[in-house]
């Protein structure tokens, strides 16, 4: 199966959520657990095992757990492993981009078969769309997804993204149609999108888009469910609305995990 068709299947069996898990210090503080590797463990899976049943999918943000060298590498292997037994999607937070043989290497390393491998990725396209096509091509290979940073929620990023390149269309507008151009030349749809749901509107036509759109800035950052309606126009791409700080600070107990995520939904 595709990584769209079975992520796909999976919002069918418990609807279209994702739960960022992002270990921060705030996170850990709330949690009561020590500001270390083993804390971030104690955060990650506790979590998923709280989670397992309720979201299509887990984001793991690298940066919080690459941040503890080679003891916190080993806390994101298990995580990763745990969100597979659960049968959710394991979307991997890390925007890697970069050009030639880095870029398959990291593709490679999240793409591949390795102890770092996940559902899908983050990829940032700013050394080129082009640039990105080793782990493109990997994915579509091996039935994962990439998600193409094109509108983030930070509103720093609107100069850049909402921009005129030469040719008149907007930076970001020119990453959803190759996005759309190789998921209509590969059928898969494994390219996805990274679109904030922080903005009154997108500035974005995805009228010739289809795959899957990853939507942070739920909850904390101001974005909910059901603004996602006027946020976004109507569109036959997979929405997939993503939470974390909202949901991650009710722990540690399981009940209080699931509750804020019961809250996110209808929000």
């Amino acid at each position: 199966m595709t990584y769209y068709s079975r992520l796909a299947q999976r919002v069918s069996e418990v609807g279209a959520l994702c739960v960022g898990i992002d270990p921060h210090p705030g996170v850990l503080q709330a949690w009561g657990v020590t500001e270390d590797a083993a804390g971030a463990e104690r955060v990650a899976l506790g979590t998923v095992e709280a989670l397992a049943g309720k979201v299509a999918a887990f984001k793991p943000q690298s940066a919080f757990f690459e941040q503890w060298g080679s003891a916190g590498i080993a806390v994101l292997e298990r995580c990763l492993a745990a969100i597979r037994e659960t049968g959710a999607m394991a979307i991997l937070d890390v925007k890697r981009g970069d050009i030639g043989s880095t870029m398959s290497a990291y593709a490679q390393a999240y793409l591949g078969d390795g102890p770092l491998a996940a559902d899908a990725i983050t990829v940032s396209p700013y050394l080129g769309f082009g640039a990105l096509a080793p782990a493109l091509d990997l994915a579509e290979a091996n039935g994962r997804g990439v998600y193409v940073l094109a509108r983030t929620s930070n509103p720093e990023g609107t100069d850049i993204q909402l921009g005129q390149t030469v040719s008149g269309t907007g930076i970001a507008q020119s990453l959803v149609d190759a996005a759309a151009d190789r998921n209509r030349m590969s059928g898969q749809n494994a390219i996805g999108l990274v679109i904030g749901g922080t903005h009154q509107t997108i500035g974005l036509d995805l009228g010739s888009y289809s795959g899957s759109i990853l939507i942070p800035g739920i909850g904390t950052q101001g974005g909910t469910i059901s603004g996602l309606a006027t946020n976004f126009p109507p569109t036959e791409a997979l929405l997939l609305p993503s939470v974390s700080r909202e949901v991650l600070t009710a722990g540690p107990d399981p009940a209080n995990l699931r509750a804020a995520t019961d809250r996110v939904l209808v929000g």
